[in-house]
Formats: C-alpha cells, structure tokens, sequence
C-alpha cells in the first residue's frame, strides 16, 4: 500500500500558505481600489455645509415659493379636521411656534418663517439646523439600519438619504399628523422625499435647491409637491433662538412680585 511521506502535510501547509500569502496583495489591491473609488465618489459630491437664506430671484418677494399655493388635494374628511383645527386656533391667533413647538416637517425645510439653516455635512450623516427653534434634523446617509420597533412618530420624522450623481435623496417617515402645518398638513402615513442640488449662477452665488413631494393616502388623493431655493450666506452663523426664555423672564417677575406682597404683609 502507498503511504504519502512523513512530511507530505507540512508541505501542503506550506504550499497553502504560499497561495494565501499571494492571495492577499491582490486582496489587499482590491480593497484599496474599492476605497480609492468610493473616496473619488465622495470627492465628486458637492459640499452643502454652511450657512444657508432664502434665495429670491432678481424682483421676487415673500419667502422665494414662487407664488400664491395652489388648492390641496385634500380628502373630505382630512379637509374637515385641518378646517376644525383652523377654526379652534384662528380667533386668537395661536400657533404652535408661539408655544415654541418647531415646525415639523416639511414646514421646517420649507423656510422656517424666513429664517437661516445651517448645514453640516459628512460622510455618514447631514444634520441640518433650523434656526428657528433650533430645529434639527438628523439625515442618515445609506443607513443605519434601524428596527421598526426602535423608532416613533416624530414631527420632523426619521430621515435616510443617498447619493445619486450629486443630487442629494432624502426620504422621510414616521411623522406624526401635522394638521398644524401651514403648507400641507399630513396624517402620520405621510412619505416625504426630497431632493436636493447646487448651481453656481453666473453672478456666483451658490444656490442650494430643494424639490419635495409629499404622498399620503390618508389625507391626499394624490402626491403635492414643492421647491425651495436656498441662498449661500458666506461668513454668516446662526443666532441662538431661546423661545422659553421669556416665558422664563416672566415667570421670575411673578416670583418677585409674590415675594414683594409677602413681606408688605409682614
């Protein structure tokens, strides 16, 4: 009977190394492609980090939504619940950013009242912040992967955005109904996507623009849509916006004239 050598195994061992060993520099080459791909990628999109207004064009007013909205498709009964709340609030001209609740989306992207955003961009995540209430919104590109159970009803949602070319996707769900919303109110099935690019115009000034369209079975037959167009603010920051503290300011003067009447009673 034929028996292989003593050392026959230490030699396929060792020519097994040798194949792994020369495997891993075209590995270790692959790799290093992958990422110098992905990084020229990344080098291609354009960068929207900074601080950003309300683009009008040359004679344009207002806060840049290219004139009067047209009428809603609304369902009867979403029709019914955003004319009740209008009719609770509008006598005594309540809002919700008068309480200091923000926006909500997509109130917020939408302009804010006419105020600043400021971007910050990475890799991974885009936060934007309202300066109105000091909004912020986290959009999470290509991920992460959350479980369902691990996210709630929110007004600004939970957002995940990707690259197409240099045109920024964002989409966005879990919302919470919003009949409060000024532009389009939403039921909490809504689904917001918007898409976001730069131009250079031949003046140079960066325009950051913003195309939303919003579908929600519930309270529309049918998807509505938006642009918004943002101006580049160079050498600009946000100011800080405490809406409660006011409310503060007079709840210690209410303190002060209480303490005031205790001791004229003594």
């Amino acid at each position: 009977m034929n028996q292989e050598p003593a050392d026959s195994g230490r030699r396929r061992s060792r020519r097994s190394t040798a194949f792994s060993g020369a495997a891993m520099p075209v590995m270790l080459l692959g790799l290093s492609a992958a990422a110098a791909s992905f990084g020229a990628a990344a080098a291609e999109r354009p960068d929207f980090t900074g601080v950003w207004g309300v683009y009008r064009a040359p004679g344009e007013s207002g806060f840049g939504f290219g004139g009067p909205q047209a009428e809603l498709p609304l369902r009867p009964d979403a029709r019914r619940r955003v004319e009740e709340y209008r009719a609770l609030v509008e006598p005594t001209g309540d809002t919700p950013g008068g309480l200091c609740l923000g926006s909500g989306m997509p109130g917020s992207m939408l302009g804010s009242g006419g105020y600043p955003m400021e971007i910050v961009q990475h890799e991974d995540l885009i936060l934007v912040v309202y300066e109105a209430h000091s909004e912020i919104r986290h959009i999470y590109i290509n991920g992460p992967e959350v479980a369902e159970e691990d996210l709630f009803p929110d007004r600004n949602g939970y957002s995940v955005g990707r690259w197409e070319g240099d045109t920024l996707i964002v989409e966005t769900t879990h919302l919470k109904e919003a009949v409060d919303q000024t532009r389009f109110p939403h039921s909490e099935q809504a689904r917001i996507v918007e898409e976001y690019t730069l131009e250079t115009l031949d003046d140079g000034a960066r325009v950051l623009t913003a195309q939303m369209t919003m579908t929600d079975p519930v309270f529309y037959t049918e998807p509505v849509s938006a642009e918004k167009k943002w101006a580049y603010l160079p050498g600009t920051r946000l100011l800080p916006y405490e809406c409660n503290e006011p409310a503060w300011e007079a709840r210690l003067d209410e303190l002060r004239a209480g303490q005031q009447a205790e001791a004229a009673a003594q």
